[in-house]
């Protein structure tokens, strides 16, 4: 699960989904696009929430890990209906993985090798 920021609000929702709404929103963002989803998710106090999002250029929205024993709230229909929209306009995603698999490169190493995790 991560919580997903969005303007001033948190919200719980499954990884896929906190990551497709970031990488749909800077689709958006670099097209020149807009649009909107419809998330389900836990608020603040934990309870189940249905959440509207506005997706455009310049909308500040963020995923981070979160450590939760609660269910992921179902969002197949909107991870579908994301999928396809990014997938229409070719876009890729160049941001690293924050659990590197074994022998690939650190999420915190640069594109010239720099290691940051081993230097302080």
């Amino acid at each position: 699960m991560m919580n997903l920021t969005f303007v001033n609000k948190s919200l719980l929702v499954g990884d896929e989904v906190a990551e497709l709404v970031v990488i749909y929103a800077a689709t958006l963002a670099r097209s020149g696009g807009a649009d909107t989803v419809r998330l389900m998710a836990y608020g603040a106090g934990g309870d189940e929430v249905q959440a509207l999002l506005l997706l455009s250029r310049g909308t500040p929205v963020m995923a981070e890990t979160s450590h939760t024993d609660k269910p992921e709230p179902d969002n197949r229909d909107i991870v579908s209906y994301m999928r396809q929209r990014v997938a229409r306009t070719g876009a890729t995603s160049f941001g690293l993985s924050l659990d590197p698999q074994p022998g690939s490169t650190s999420a915190f190493e640069d594109d010239y090798g720099y290691n940051f995790e081993t230097t302080a």
